[in-house]
């Protein structure tokens, strides 16, 4: 057997992670839908690339939650049920106020000029798609100063896997508007220094995004029903 060189690693593990930011880029931004199958030969063919980094990128999506594999269908674009998004945003604020309590300490002066920057840059943005990123941002930079990487990237991992319905199927609910007003609450308690008051407007943040996301997808979840009986019928 030929020994692969470390070069032929990193040249692999570049490639997948290529394919990997693209077709997260596209799961977010709302490109590629729920449920949508996602064709090991056609993502390859599109890269010009063996199906070999295909597989491995989506199985790294996979771990973000993003791509879900089944029998005999293959790699799909994952879908969030409502439980499962009240068990995300559960773990979400249970994580969350901890990380904020810890950078609060310590953020900078810096860190909360950049924090209001971000929120600034969310009621100029008029690319529905960007606000889930500047969303994170905003969130990062509140966040970064505990110092916690292993949780952040718990937490991150979280964000990622509702960030997408929120940003595309929540902005005609008004949704933005009512999130801007509760970063600002954030944003003021970090600047007393307040910890506990700065917790809890991010757990009540938090907990008003879940429940409108829940009621969200149990009604998709019930018009999906009623058109699929409908073509019974």
């Amino acid at each position: 057997m030929v020994p692969i060189s470390s070069s032929s690693k990193k040249d692999f593990a570049s490639t997948a992670e290529r394919i990997a930011d693209s077709l997260r880029a596209d799961i977010l931004r709302g490109r590629l839908k729920s449920r949508q199958p996602l064709r090991q030969d056609e993502i390859a063919a599109e890269f010009r690339v063996s199906k070999i980094p295909v597989r491995e990128a989506l199985f790294q999506l996979k771990a973000e939650g993003l791509v879900s594999f089944s029998p005999n269908r293959g790699a799909a674009v994952s879908e969030v049920s409502a439980d499962e998004a009240d068990e995300i945003y559960t773990m979400r604020i249970a994580l969350e106020t901890v990380v904020l309590r810890r950078s609060i300490p310590r953020l900078t002066v810096a860190d909360l000029s950049r924090a209001e920057e971000i929120l600034d840059a969310i009621d100029h943005e008029q690319d529905v798609a960007r606000w889930g990123e500047l969303n994170w941002e905003f969130h990062t930079a509140l966040y970064d100063a505990a110092n916690m990487p292993r949780l952040m990237a718990w937490v991150k991992n979280l964000h990622v896997s509702v960030s997408r319905y929120l940003v595309l199927y929540l902005a005609g609910l008004d949704y933005q508007a009512a999130s801007q007003r509760e970063h600002r609450e954030i944003l003021e308690a970090c600047r007393r220094g307040n910890a506990e008051a700065a917790a809890a407007c991010l757990e009540h943040h938090l907990r008003s995004a879940s429940n409108q996301l829940i009621s969200f997808l149990k009604q998709e979840k019930t018009s999906q029903k009623t058109s699929k009986d409908r073509r019974k019928k």
